[in-house]
């Protein structure tokens, strides 16, 4: 489900109702594979389910690179991951899935309509619950797919978590602001100070992480705007330290910012880091700098401000609470939400400069973390 895309209810639409009563619901099976950031907006849907049916198993069907990210969620009590490679044989595919439609759920919330979500969905109608009727909930479905749920319902526009969380309403189920979670263990904090340490970050310095990178031309800032940005604050500001993530296959472009730098106050991570390493390193973070990708999403989870650089995204992806802010532009054809800029250019992203991000940048950090320390 894209909030960029998905149409919203008018707020006196009517809704179907479900009634379920929370002391005789026994499991439920939440379906959000991929990605990784839309998987963490998946859970303040979650917290509220818990909410809501406090006695009830929470089950999380999941694709395994998203694992990360839910590991050690005290909301989810199971999580089903799909590995592509493990499910690549059709038999494979087919035992996986009727393993999970046996534990008999009493409600099934699809956020993405997937084929292996609907599998799953399909099998489930054979292994009803034992105590009554099987719910399964998801948003408006096209014909072929509509067969597969009981109840149906529009999203409501706007953030995406909050477009996820929608879905619930008919249970009676209201967002009222909650955050993406993700929980990180004191050993991974401390994890994360080592790490910093290794890079020259300590004590006395401020950090902001920097995700430069995303795979579509459309919702990535130039690697050389980024590295501008930082020398032009560590200019201003001689105690900031920026550490520029990567993943498998980015480190040239990471690279790029430093070079484009020049200081040595922009520092490249030296290898990849785990998902709840880079969580670790965001938490310890004053700010999260960055494009519209999963690590802005991360940093919310862990309570560290953000300030994300919009191309074609939309501010849908913003989450809309104090220390989070997006800067775009502004032109006329902003947003579109495409991949490839129909224009044929990159306007959008090339002619924001880093000047005109600068002060933004620098009033962010003048707001600071809240009750949180910059850096351990």
């Amino acid at each position: 489900m894209n909030p960029d895309t998905a149409p919203s209810s008018a707020p006196g639409a009517s809704l179907p109702r479900i009634d379920l009563n929370p002391a005789r619901v026994r499991r439920i099976l939440v379906c959000q594979l991929r990605q990784i950031g839309d998987v963490l907006l998946a859970t303040p849907a979650i917290h509220l389910l818990r909410q809501r049916y406090p006695q009830a198993e929470i089950h999380l069907l999941t694709e395994a690179k998203a694992v990360p990210v839910v590991a050690g969620n005290p909301d989810i009590a199971r999580i089903h991951a799909v590995d592509r490679k493990a499910h690549r044989d059709p038999r494979a595919q087919l035992q996986f899935y009727l393993e999970v439609a046996r534990h008999r759920f009493d409600l099934l919330v699809d956020f993405q309509q997937l084929p292996r979500i609907r599998w799953v969905l399909a099998l489930a109608r054979f292994f009803p619950p034992p105590g009554g009727a099987q719910v399964r909930l998801s948003y408006r479905a096209p014909w072929y797919n509509g067969w597969l749920y009981t109840h149906t319902v529009q999203p409501l526009g706007g953030y995406a978590a909050m477009a996820k969380a929608s879905v619930l309403r008919p249970l009676g189920i209201h967002w009222n602001g909650e955050a993406p979670r993700m929980h990180l263990t004191p050993g991974e904090l401390t994890g994360a100070d080592a790490i910093l340490a290794e890079h020259g970050i300590g004590p006395g310095q401020t950090l902001i992480t920097v995700d430069p990178t995303h795979r579509r031309d459309t919702r990535r800032w130039p690697g050389a705007h980024f590295g501008r940005l930082a020398a032009m604050a560590a200019a201003q500001d001689p105690a900031l330290r920026f550490l520029v993530l990567h993943g498998p296959g980015e480190l040239p472009e990471a690279r790029a910012v430093a070079e484009a730098a020049g200081s040595p106050a922009c520092v490249v991570a030296r290898r990849v880091l785990t998902l709840r390493e880079m969580a670790a390193c965001i938490a310890r973070a004053r700010l999260h700098l960055g494009n519209c990708s999963a690590p802005r999403h991360i940093a919310v989870a862990v309570g560290t401000p953000t300030l994300t650089i919009l191309g074609s995204t939309s501010s849908a992806w913003t989450f809309p609470g104090p220390g989070h802010a997006d800067l775009r532009l502004g032109l006329d054809c902003q947003p579109c939400n495409e991949n490839v800029c129909p224009l044929g250019h990159t306007r959008c992203l090339t002619d924001l400069a880093p000047e005109t991000v600068l002060p933004a940048l620098m009033a962010r950090l003048r707001a600071g973390k809240g009750d949180a320390a910059p850096c351990a």
